[in-house]
């Protein structure tokens, strides 16, 4: 038995594949938008489209990811995922016309923002309990700093040798540093070398089922009032979060930044997260969750609400900042939420049905906004307009107490 406890390295390692979702992310997808138009003759509601149908069909392929990654294990699960995914930003430096590009929305979308975060998250999550709150929330953090660097990375890069040779550049940081990560250093399960989460001591031989042994199966889950609460918490979330990020450029571009400007305001998204995501884990740990879900809703409520009224340096610095924090709180509340409510020996089916809704979600924020700003005028008035979404849904939220599947 070693004895080092290794979660604090999976942890470390699963944080680096994390942050480098980013080129799958709508985060590093964003700035390639107007170059698209540009080269390939499309509108901006043409790549919305295309973006919406790609992510959609990504989507539906996250549960049958989550009970691989149960059956063959983070590693083996991670290194494929990995591999591909490489292979799609390759495919992304040379599509011609909506058909292809779309194509490429299905790859990139699948199997880096579905996939490799889906893997990575449920990594982290087997070597804690006790702590897993607290571990996530340093995961979401640090992995949302390495991610808000992506979109000023690819716009650098793309200045200097252009927006198709930008995704080889993004594929072969894919190719040397998260493939080697995922063979070289990542464990299955603490059980695979003797350990336990949180590196507790081994029972004695009389004692309960560690929480690695408890689960239930994903079609219990899916039966309670838990699950759906946590769902619509998450998945509008990922709807207009998507929304915002997608049409960034546009939307700070209606307040006179260039896309430069716009691009470098991801980064204020980073004072956010690093308060959001381990404030979030704390509370998990140490407060409870009764109203956490109803609580990240008012919070994007507010953040849409920024986002409709931004006209100046400050006033963006704020809404960012701001974003940052909600998006923060969200990520570690789903990613804490479902092992603590489910148990973690089906955690890759149950989280992979949650990220499916979520990406589900995902796809229709940049195509819903865009026909909203049709509609109203500007990206600010849609901003605006679908704050109203969140608000309704934490009323929802209140209304029933969240009961997990392991209390019924």
């Amino acid at each position: 038995m070693s004895k080092r406890f290794a979660g604090w390295r999976v942890l470390a390692l699963a944080t680096v594949v994390l942050g480098l979702t980013g080129p799958g992310q709508t985060i590093g997808v964003s700035v390639f938008i107007d170059h698209f138009a540009d080269s390939l003759g499309l509108t901006k509601n043409q790549i919305s489209a295309g973006y919406a149908i790609g992510t959609l069909c990504g989507s539906l392929t996250l549960p049958t990811v989550g009970r691989l990654i149960d059956r063959f294990g983070v590693r083996r699960a991670m290194v494929t995922i990995a591999t591909l995914f490489a292979l799609g930003l390759v495919y992304m430096s040379g599509v011609q016309g909506l058909v292809m590009l779309t194509i490429g929305f299905f790859f990139i979308r699948m199997l880096g923002q579905g996939s490799l975060s889906l893997v990575s998250t449920v990594a982290i999550s087997l070597w804690f309990d006790r702590r897993r709150g607290f571990a996530l929330g340093i995961a979401m953090t640090l992995s949302s700093s390495i991610m808000a660097l992506v979109p000023v990375a690819l716009s650098f890069v793309i200045d200097q040798v252009g927006w198709r040779d930008a995704w080889l550049v993004a594929a072969a940081t894919i190719a040397v540093v998260v493939i080697p990560i995922s063979w070289f250093g990542i464990i299955d399960r603490p059980s695979t070398i003797g350990q336990l989460p949180d590196g507790a001591p081994a029972p004695k031989a009389d004692s309960h089922p560690t929480a690695e042994g408890w689960g239930v199966e994903r079609n219990e889950a899916l039966r309670s009032r838990a699950f759906w609460i946590l769902a619509l918490a998450t998945s509008l979330t990922s709807m207009l979060s998507t929304a915002l990020n997608f049409h960034q450029i546009a939307l700070l571009g209606e307040s006179g930044f260039t896309e430069t400007e716009a691009a470098i305001m991801f980064l204020p998204q980073v004072l956010g997260t690093f308060v959001g995501s381990p404030g979030m884990g704390i509370l998990i740990d140490k407060v409870g969750t009764r109203y956490a879900p109803a609580a990240t809703l008012v919070g994007l409520a507010a953040t849409l609400l920024l986002a409709g009224t931004v006209d100046s340096t400050l006033g963006v610095i704020v809404y960012a900042t701001w974003f940052g924090l909600q998006a923060g709180t969200v990520r570690t509340l789903g990613a804490a939420l479902i092992p603590m409510w489910f148990g973690t020996r089906h955690l890759g089916s149950i989280q992979g049905a949650m990220t499916f809704l979520g990406v589900l979600a995902s796809a229709a924020g940049p195509i819903a906004f865009s026909l909203t700003e049709t509609a109203s005028g500007s990206f600010q008035n849609a901003a605006t307009l679908w704050a109203v979404a969140p608000l309704i849904a934490a009323v929802f939220a209140l209304s029933k107490r969240p009961v997990s599947a392991r209390a019924t």
